[in-house]
């Protein structure tokens, strides 16, 4: 199945060569290219690191916005939001680690240029590394989710002035004065 996602990929990263001054976005959700991708770095690269958490399963979830992929990914060793094109979308080719400032109706937030090999440049923003040892798989999985709600949820805000939440002002307003 990975096989299938990496060919898409593959597809991508033909059409863009490698003195290319911007590159596509995905037509369709990169989350099974980024579990794929992480997988294998995982295999090859991480996991001899100490703060590896080997029960960690790899999960990734990806959903439009703004006709940008905005993610969140987990894997054994951290929990990160990303960002990758979307469908139609063309990306100006940027130096890796720059950094860019997005906002999400969450608020504000810095995201690193990254590359990943078979998806190329993508964003990502670190939440979590490493993570909570005490953190479980099931939890790990919830987070993601819980993750990507909260990046698209607007913030409570509390108005100019305070709230008065005392007793005496809660019950003792009078009829035409606000509570």
């Amino acid at each position: 199945m990975a096989q299938s996602y990496l060919s898409e990929a593959e597809r991508v990263l033909e059409r863009v060569p490698e003195t290319a001054q911007e590159f596509a976005g995905f037509a369709s959700n990169p989350a099974p290219l980024l579990v794929a991708q992480y997988e294998r770095i995982a295999r090859e690269e991480m996991q001899a690191l100490p703060f590896y958490h080997l029960d960690m399963p790899i999960v990734a979830e990806c959903v439009l916005f703004e006709d940008q992929w905005l993610g969140c990914v987990l894997t054994p060793w951290m929990l990160s939001v990303v960002v990758l094109p979307g469908p139609d979308q063309l990306w100006p080719v940027r130096s890796s680690s720059d950094r860019l400032a997005l906002q999400l109706p969450c608020g504000n937030m810095t995201f690193m240029v990254g590359e990943l090999p078979e998806t190329g440049q993508l964003l990502s923003c670190s939440l979590m590394s490493p993570l909570d040892p005490n953190l479980g798989a099931g939890e790990g999985r919830v987070l993601v989710s819980s993750t990507l709600k909260m990046l698209l949820s607007l913030p409570v805000q509390q108005g100019a002035g305070g709230v008065d939440l005392g007793r005496r002002r809660l019950f003792g307003a009078r009829r035409g004065q606000p509570a």
